[in-house]
C-alpha cells in the first residue's frame, strides 16, 4: 500500500518522461510518479536505468535476469519479484532454480546452473548482504570466471535493482503483475523474508 500519493499536478515535460518509462517497461508505473515529487531524483533514476545493462553480447540475457532476480529474492522485495520474474521460462529458468535463489535449496546442489552462473550468483549475493563482506576466495572464483568488465555489469546490475528495490519498499509500493500476477509470488513455498537454505 502506498505511503502517500503523487503530485496532483505535473508539468509536460515529467508527463513525456513518465510515458517513455511506462512504455519501456509496459505498465503504468507508480516510481517514476511518486518520483516526481523531486524532479531530479525522477531524471537521474531515468537515466541510471536507461544506461544500466540490459542486453549484453558477453553477459547472457538468462544471466542477467539471475541475477536481476536474485537480489531481488535476497532483498525481499515482492515488487522486484514480479518485475524481473517476468518471462522467466523465455531464459530457460526452471523451479529448482528458483528455489535456488530463494534460498530453499543450495545453489550448489542445482546442476542445470554453469559454473559461471553459480559464481555470479554467489557474487550478487555477497553484493546485498549487510554489513557488505566479500571473502578472499569468492573474489578469486569471481576473476577465475569473469573479465574486468563483465564483473563491471555484474555488479552495477545488482546495485541498480538493490537501488530500485530500497526506493520501491521505501514508497510501499507493490507488485504490479508483470508476470501473469507473478506466479512465483502465489507459490506456497515462496517466503519472501528466507535468505539462507533450509537445513
Amino acid at each position: 500500500m502506498l505511503f502517500f500519493q503523487p503530485p496532483a499536478k505535473l508539468s509536460l515535460w515529467l508527463k513525456v518522461l513518465i510515458w517513455i518509462g511506462d512504455k519501456a517497461a509496459g505498465k503504468k508505473l507508480m516510481s517514476p510518479r511518486i518520483l516526481a515529487h523531486y524532479p531530479k531524483a525522477l531524471v537521474s533514476s531515468g537515466i541510471f536505468e536507461g544506461l544500466i545493462t540490459h542486453k549484453d553480447r558477453q553477459i547472457p540475457q538468462r544471466l542477467l535476469q539471475l541475477i536481476r532476480m536474485q537480489v531481488s529474492f535476497s532483498v525481499s522485495c515482492p515488487f522486484c519479484i514480479d518485475m524481473n520474474s517476468n518471462e522467466f521460462r523465455k531464459n530457460g529458468i526452471t523451479d529448482v532454480e528458483i528455489q535456488a535463489l530463494q534460498g530453499i535449496v543450495r545453489l550448489e546442489d542445482v546442476a542445470t546452473f554453469t559454473n559461471r552462473e553459480r559464481t555470479a550468483l554467489e557474487y550478487v549475493r555477497a553484493i546485498c548482504r549487510t554489513p557488505l563482506s566479500f571473502e578472499k576466495d569468492l573474489i578469486e572464483k569471481v576473476k577465475r570466471n569473469f573479465s574486468e568488465r563483465e564483473i563491471v555489469i555484474i555488479a552495477s546490475t545488482a546495485a541498480q535493482v538493490n537501488y530500485w528495490t530500497r526506493l520501491i519498499q521505501a514508497f510501499g509500493i507493490t507488485p504490479q503483475g508483470f508476470g501473469d500476477n507473478c506466479p512465483i509470488l502465489k507459490l506456497d513455498r515462496f517466503d519472501p523474508h528466507r535468505t539462507s537454505p533450509k537445513t
